[in-house]
């Protein structure tokens, strides 16, 4: 495949890629440093403090939730964006990640430009994306696209991660048995189901969250009167290689998803280490996990213990077989680069105008 100019922009919240949690910006990391393994010259649009071996172009020091700015960070994150659109034919394809903030400058840009959705739909944005319905989309999963079906999907592009960052074990830790739940500590990703399984099945349960200033009232109310420290623990927010150890020594990862999560990362992280998810078939978990093969998909507090039981009958090797097959950064970085000729020729078509051409052909 030819090499490409690409632009890459991500969301100015958390450095590219995030320290500890943040999913968008990991996914960016993983894309960027994929493609420029592949030979492709990628300029990273994201804030000064991130670590790429692509060029970086920042216009704020580092993630504006380590430093406020003194100004709206809409006006940053547009400011970054902005810069991606500069000189006609400086990149053959813009690729953005931040979302609707963004529409306008794609809408009026020459160079072939793409979102992908990294979010769900809300009520306050849908009228928007309808607004630019004909830009080109990428959902991560099909069942992404289910509130809002009439925008103009391109492709399902699922989000790979780099397997060999993700330590294969072939055995949980048998000494002292855990389940493991990671995630945010939030109603929706509902840690207290987790904790409901795992008390009701005799396991001990290590979880590992992020407990953001608007579910402190959660934690303390749901969470925190059930950790005791020995059956069910609270390790806080983890950075990368301690969350793979959490992951690999557990026989499980509980995934007892209450919304239609466009995806979920951590479920492919936890397949990549060798362990099955047990999650509820909301959203995009029966795209990713295969069930009775990398985990089980349930519908109930009762079937999640059910399955607990059962956990020991999957194959580890399968599952991290399934997600180097399906959720590399590899396989993500060759779908998304056949999505780029598709707009790309597509743009070619629109304007006149080649890849690479600084003035519209005659």
């Amino acid at each position: 495949m030819p090499k490409m100019r690409i632009a890459q922009i991500a969301p100015l919240w958390e450095e590219v890629p995030p320290r500890q949690y943040g999913g968008t910006e990991r996914i960016v990391s993983y894309l960027t440093e994929q493609l420029v393994k592949m030979g492709h010259d990628v300029v990273l649009f994201a804030s000064g403090d991130s670590r790429t071996s692509a060029k970086l172009e920042s216009v704020w020091p580092t993630s504006l939730r380590k430093t406020p700015p003194p100004i709206d960070p809409a006006v940053l994150t547009l400011a970054s964006a902005a810069k991606a659109f500069g000189p006609s034919g400086e990149f053959d394809v813009i690729h953005n990640h931040i979302g609707i903030q963004a529409f306008p400058l794609l809408a009026a840009s020459e160079t072939a430009a793409l979102t992908t959705i990294h979010d769900g739909f809300t009520q306050g944005n849908v009228a928007y994306f309808n607004r630019y319905k004909d830009l080109p989309f990428v959902s991560i999963s099909d069942a992404q696209r289910v509130p809002l079906p009439k925008v103009n999907y391109v492709a399902t592009v699922h989000h790979g991660i780099p397997m060999q960052d993700f330590a294969f074990s072939a055995r949980c830790d048998e000494a002292r048995p855990y389940l493991a739940f990671l995630g945010r500590m939030s109603p929706e990703k509902a840690p207290h189901l987790a904790i409901q399984a795992a008390v009701a099945s005799g396991w001990r349960l290590k979880m590992a969250a992020k407990i953001a200033s608007h579910e402190v009232e959660y934690w303390k109310s749901h969470i925190e009167p059930m950790v005791d420290g020995d059956q069910i623990q609270y390790l806080g927010e983890l950075g990368h290689e301690p969350k793979c150890e959490l992951l690999a020594g557990a026989a499980a990862m509980l995934f007892p998803i209450q919304w239609k999560e466009p995806f979920g990362l951590v479920m492919i992280e936890s397949l990549a280490c060798g362990t099955p998810v047990i999650a509820y078939s909301n959203g995009s978990v029966p795209e990713v996990v295969r069930h009775g093969f990398s985990g089980l998909v349930v519908n109930s507090i009762g079937e999640m213990i059910d399955a607990i039981k059962g956990i020991d009958q999957l194959s580890r090797e399968d599952c991290r077989q399934d997600a180097e097959t399906r959720f590399s950064d590899r396989v993500m970085a060759e779908n998304y680069l056949r999505v780029y000729d598709e707009i790309i020729a597509e743009a070619e078509e629109t304007t006149g105008r080649h890849s690479g051409d600084s003035t519209v052909a005659a």
